[in-house]
C-alpha cells in the first residue's frame, strides 16, 4: 500500500475501533423461518389495528408490556400470562404484547438486548438480533401479536415481519430517516409526541410518512439499495406527556383532535400511561388509564388505544455488575406495573368499556378523513 493511501485510511478510521461482518437479514430468517402460526398471528394483528384505526373494529387496542426485554425467559413468562388475559378480555380489548429491543438513550447507558445482550459491554449484536427474532416467533407462536419500538432502521429487516404495531419514539419522531422507513413498514405505527409535549413534530411525521419516498436503505441479502415506498395510510398519533406536564387530559386530548382536524388528519389516538403523562411513576398508570376510560364514556371517539409498561414485578433495578443478582421479572429501564395491578387494570378497563364500545362505532362518521 502506498504511503499516501495508508494516511488516507487513517484518517478514515482515526475513531472506529473496528467493523465486524453482521449476518444478512435473509441469512438469519432462514435460521429462524417464520412459522404458519407466527405468520397467522402477524397478519391477523395488523389487520384488527387497521380495523380499530379505521372504525371497523369497536374494541380499544391496548400495548401492554415491559418497557424492554432483558431476559427472554422472563418475557416469555409474561407473554403466557397475557396471551390468556387477552383471551378472557377479547370481546371488549385487543391486547398486543409491548416487546422492546431497542431502548433509546438519553447520554449513555444499556441500549436494549439487541446492542448488547449480555449487558456487559461486550456488544455480541449479532447474537442479540439471533435473541430478538427468536423470542418475536415465540410469542408469535403463542397467538399474542407483538409490539416495537423502531429505532434503529436495519432492524426492521430483521424482525419487522414478527411485528403487528410499531411506535417511533419522542426523541426520533422528528428524524427524516424514520419518516422514510415508516412509509414503507407494513403495520400501522404511532408516533410519539415530542419529549416538551408538543404534538406539531408528530402530526408532521404522520403527514410526511403517509407519502411515497425514495431513500438509501439495504435489502434482504444486506446489500446497500435504493427503497422506494408507496407510503403508510396507518400512522397515528401517541400522546405520552411531555417534560413539564402530562397530556392525557380531556382539555389536552380536545386540543390533539383539533390539531389533526387541522391538519386533515384522522382523530386517531393512543394514550400512553407511562413515561410523561405519569412523571415515569408506575404507580400513576392505573390513574391514567382510568381517566382514559372516563373520557370514552363521557363520549370521546378519538381515543383508540392505550400504551401500559407492565412486567411481572413492580419497578425496576439498576443492572448490578454481578448479573445473578438480577430480581427476576423486573424491569432493568424504567419502572413497570407488576402483573397483578396490570390484570386489575385492563378488568377494569375492559368492564367499564364493554357496553360503551360498540355504540361508538354504530355513531361514527363516515366522513371522517383518511390518508391516501
Amino acid at each position: 500500500m502506498k504511503r499516501d493511501q495508508l494516511v488516507v485510511d487513517e484518517e478514515n478510521f482515526l475513531n472506529l475501533a473496528g467493523i465486524a461482518p453482521m449476518p444478512s437479514p435473509a441469512e438469519l430468517r432462514a435460521q429462524l423461518p417464520l412459522s404458519a402460526t407466527a405468520a397467522a398471528t402477524v397478519a391477523n394483528g395488523r389487520s384488527v389495528v387497521r380495523n380499530i384505526l379505521e372504525r371497523r373494529d369497536p374494541r380499544l387496542l391496548v400495548v401492554v408490556g415491559p418497557c424492554s426485554i432483558h431476559d427472554p425467559e422472563a418475557g416469555l413468562e409474561y407473554a403466557r400470562r397475557l396471551q390468556q388475559l387477552a383471551a378472557e378480555l377479547a370481546d371488549t380489548l385487543y391486547i398486543v404484547m409491548r416487546v422492546y429491543f431497542e431502548k433509546p438513550r438519553t447520554s449513555v447507558g444499556w441500549k436494549g438486548l439487541i446492542n448488547d445482550p449480555g449487558m456487559d459491554q461486550s456488544f455480541r449484536i449479532a447474537d442479540g438480533m439471533h435473541q430478538a427474532r427468536r423470542f418475536l416467533l415465540k410469542v408469535n407462536q403463542l397467538g399474542l401479536p407483538a409490539a416495537a419500538e423502531a429505532l434503529d432502521p436495519v432492524s426492521p429487516h430483521y424482525l419487522g415481519e414478527l411485528i403487528s404495531w410499531v411506535a417511533i419514539g419522542a426523541r426520533t419522531t422528528e428524524s427524516q430517516t424514520h419518516r422514510e422507513m415508516s412509509s414503507g413498514l407494513p403495520m400501522p405505527v404511532g408516533f410519539k409526541n415530542g419529549t416538551d409535549g408538543s404534538v406539531e413534530t408528530a402530526l408532521n411525521a404522520i403527514l410526511s410518512t403517509s407519502r411515497p419516498h425514495a431513500f438509501l436503505g439495504i435489502d434482504n441479502d444486506g446489500r446497500a439499495a435504493i427503497i422506494r415506498t408507496r407510503g403508510n395510510p396507518h400512522s397515528h398519533l401517541v400522546l405520552r406527556g411531555g417534560s413539564n406536564r402530562p397530556n392525557y387530559d380531556s382539555v389536552s386530548v380536545s386540543l390533539a383532535e383539533q390539531a389533526l382536524a387541522k391538519a386533515q388528519l384522522p382523530a386517531n389516538i393512543i394514550i400512553d400511561c407511562a413515561h410523561g403523562n405519569s412523571y415515569k411513576k408506575h404507580t400513576l398508570q392505573a390513574a391514567v388509564m382510568s381517566d382514559l376510560v372516563h373520557q370514552i364514556r363521557q363520549g370521546n371517539r378519538s381515543i383508540l388505544g392505550s400504551m401500559i409498561e407492565s412486567f411481572l414485578e413492580a419497578g425496576n433495578q439498576p443492572i448490578p455488575a454481578d448479573l445473578s443478582q438480577l430480581r427476576y421479572g423486573c424491569s432493568v429501564t424504567d419502572p413497570c406495573a407488576d402483573w397483578d395491578t396490570t390484570a386489575a387494570m385492563l378488568r377494569a378497563a375492559a368492564d367499564g368499556l364493554r357496553h360503551v364500545l360498540p355504540g361508538r362505532i354504530a355513531g361514527a362518521s363516515s366522513t371522517a378523513p383518511h390518508l391516501t
